[in-house]
């Protein structure tokens, strides 16, 4: 009885801790890897380190130098060589670790053995990335950062970039409009689109630019942000009305671009290889950011008239894609599908439309459309989604690269009240005036924030 007495003292505070072990590592594993994970993680990677990567056939024969120096000393083996290993630095997520690649290596070998790698010292995946020539970095993910996103303390967003979802490195994913004007985001009901968008507006709402909607339902979506839009259509109608004034702004700025750089005023805007950044700060124009949500709406057709006017709207949208970043004019397209099946120029439009947003969507074509013609291998990502996991998305772009993001939580209220308190920074641009949304006074004074992101010097 005594020695039955002396199991269950010890026992009971051992079951005690793996239980509450268990339970931070399925609630709270930034947690469980900071205390647990990561130390156990480390030991693991220091003492099979050299046996891993010979394994992973990541090792080189050594020189004939160090097959020299090891038997005039040592009687011990001569074994082969892996990557020189640089200084553990844990994350709260994970570990990094530079490797110097061997003689005859290339990055490409390293990231064929990823899989190993995770298995190997129990992470949740491993991630390689060049730093400089003959360099790598490893990316130890200790946990999926996915499940409960976390945005990281530092973004690293600017101006005309802004942070809008974790990537599956954990690290930030950040619309950079600089880097790609356009974008094209599909996703099906309930996939977490609208969240994108809101992080998208939310975002840019503090920034001296301009905000444009183009919303065909009803404005449900782009409505509660019209304290700091600038113009918003809710039908094709406006639509149709407001894509010519935006084409003719795009002009204008062009004109402005000749007049001072002194090109002829009869030079086509496509041979203009400047932008609206080499011009002053007094004269530079505010940038100008289209929202269309629910985009096959604007191709949708019942009349003749109907589709003289889809025509119209199409060829507009597709003189913005192709000339509207040089003129500071960007384009943020949304819907849930996006092929050749919605009419004329709906392929078009697409290929001028650089980044790609795929969230979940009900049909492989779907995702095809999406990312089909700039990275195929991403086209099951997509299509692996579930639906219980809304805000997960594939990204990518013309570059072929692609990572899978998911966009933390955020209210419709929480972005609304960031657009009513950035609202006093809404630009003055009197061809916008007539389709600025009508706000009524609001029923309690509201603090106005601290002075707007401003402009940064940017060179190509």
């Amino acid at each position: 009885m005594s020695e039955l007495a002396t199991l269950l003292e010890v026992g009971g505070p051992v079951a005690a801790l793996g239980g509450g072990a268990a339970y931070t590592r399925a609630n709270h594993p930034s947690v469980y890897w900071s205390a647990v994970g990561g130390p156990i993680s480390t030991v693991r990677l220091l003492n099979s380190y050299a046996s891993v990567m010979e394994a992973c056939g990541l090792t080189v024969a050594p020189s004939r130098l160090r097959v020299l120096a090891v038997k005039a000393t040592t009687r011990r083996e001569v074994r082969p060589v892996p990557p020189r290993r640089g200084i553990i630095r844990p994350t709260a997520t994970g570990l990094r670790l530079r490797l110097r690649l061997a003689p005859g290596q290339e990055p490409a070998d390293v990231t064929a053995s990823a899989e190993r790698l995770r298995h190997a010292w129990g992470v949740h995946a491993v991630y390689v990335s060049t730093v400089k020539p003959g360099v790598v970095e490893l990316r130890l993910v200790g946990f999926d950062v996915l499940r409960k996103v976390r945005m990281p303390r530092k973004t690293g967003g600017g101006f005309l970039q802004v942070p809008v979802a974790l990537r599956e490195d954990a690290m930030p994913f950040i619309r950079d409009f600089r880097a790609v004007p356009h974008q094209l985001t599909l996703g099906a009901t309930l996939s977490g689109k609208s969240m994108y968008l809101r992080h998208l507006v939310s975002g840019l709402a503090p920034q001296d630019v301009a905000l444009v909607g183009v919303d065909c339902k009803r404005g449900v979506e782009l409505a509660p942000f019209a304290s700091r839009l600038s113009a918003l259509a809710t039908d094709p109608d406006e639509a149709a009305e407001l894509l010519p004034v935006l084409v003719k702004e795009m002009e204008d700025r062009y004109d402005l671009i000749k007049a001072r750089q002194g090109i002829a005023p009869g030079t086509p805007d496509e041979e203009i290889t400047s932008d609206i950044w080499g011009l002053p700060d007094r004269e530079r124009p505010v940038p100008v950011f289209l929202f269309v949500d629910e985009v096959a709406e604007l191709f949708l057709t019942a009349t003749r008239k109907d589709e003289e006017r889809r025509d119209e709207m199409v060829t507009q949208l597709i003189r913005l894609a192709q000339l509207g970043r040089a003129a500071g004019i960007y384009l943020e397209v949304c819907g849930q599908r996006f092929g050749a099946e919605l009419g004329k120029g709906a392929t078009m439009l697409r290929a001028q439309l650089t980044g790609r947003v795929c969230h979940r969507v009900n049909d492989e074509a779907s995702a095809k459309m999406a990312l089909g013609d700039i990275a195929p291998e991403a086209v099951l990502a997509a299509c692996a989604i579930p639906a219980e996991r809304p805000g997960l998305a594939v990204a990518g772009d013309t570059s072929g690269g692609w990572s899978r993001i998911r966009t933390p939580y955020l209210s419709l209220g929480d972005a609304a009240d960031v657009c009513r308190e950035t609202a006093h920074l809404v630009p003055d641009l009197p061809a916008l005036k007539p389709f600025r949304p009508y706000v009524p006074a609001p029923s309690h004074p509201v603090e106005r924030p601290g002075p707007a992101v401003q402009p940064r010097p940017l060179t190509d």
